[in-house]
């Protein structure tokens, strides 16, 4: 029989960050997806009229639209990055502590190198974690940035013309169409990756993985969460502003201007 635990709910994950990762999983499936098709169209034969069939048309107004969404999710996170709370805080996705690369090497003999059955319990996201969705944030932006581009000749508005310069820097549209598919494989890769470890980690550690990002409790052991805080792994304080000096008995305030 299991000894028992003395557990703590906290509160991680906001709900914009939840609300912004269904959101931008969403996104990932449908543009994979029809990515995908507009790179190797499936050759269908219909008797009707050309006219009448619109369907890659639908799949590429999809993926358009589609793209919009996921850019908007996107720059919203990043505002959140600011103003959320110390979990969501930009600072995290950046391992430089001596805590953090520890952390990293803890992760790394767990989920890689499976030399290690010691669970690496973290409220918020773990450092290979972090580290890692820095790396699909700057994923994300060259996937803008890049399939913008490639849309800007077929568009007359302005704002895909914003991102022609792309064209140029990689010598060609079709070099450019070429990166923006291979970093397709990349979001799959990962993706796929992702999930099996959510899985993983929510069976082994079982603090509320998978349904934190449900609701956004996650349920670590007292002490646990002391050490980690103590650390300031996973979820950097905020930093305080200084309070203004007192002014001294007597002394007349300063005039509005």
């Amino acid at each position: 029989m299991n000894a028992s635990h003395d557990y703590q709910r906290v509160y991680v994950w906001e709900q914009p960050v939840r609300w912004f990762h269904w959101i931008n999983a969403v996104c990932v499936i449908a543009l994979g997806a029809t990515g995908y098709l507009i790179a190797h169209p499936p050759g269908l034969l219909n008797g009707g009229e050309a006219g009448d069939s619109y369907w890659f048309g639908t799949i590429r107004f999809v993926h358009f639209a589609t793209a919009y969404v996921f850019m908007f999710n996107f720059l919203f996170r990043l505002y959140w990055a600011s103003v959320g709370n110390k979990y969501t805080h930009w600072r995290n996705f950046f391992p430089i502590s001596k805590p953090q690369l520890r952390q990293v090497a803890a992760v790394l003999k767990v989920d890689i190198l499976q030399s290690s059955d010691k669970a690496v319990h973290t409220l918020g996201h773990n450092s290979v974690a972090y580290f890692t969705y820095m790396g699909t944030g700057l994923l994300t932006v060259f996937m803008v940035l890049s399939g913008f581009a490639l849309y800007a000749p077929m568009s007359d508005s302005w704002f895909p013309q914003l991102f022609t310069w792309m064209v140029p820097l990689f010598g060609s549209e079709q070099n450019l169409r070429l990166f923006h598919y291979g970093a397709l494989w990349l979001f799959i890769i990962f993706t796929l990756i992702h999930i099996y470890l959510v899985f993983y980690h929510d069976y082994v550690e079982g603090h509320g993985v998978l349904s934190s990002m449900v609701g956004g409790w996650k349920f670590m052991e007292k002490d646990a969460i002391k050490a980690e805080e103590a650390s300031g792994i996973s979820g950097f304080p905020r930093r305080k502003r200084r309070p203004a000096p007192a002014a001294a008995p007597g002394a007349k305030p300063d005039p509005v201007p």
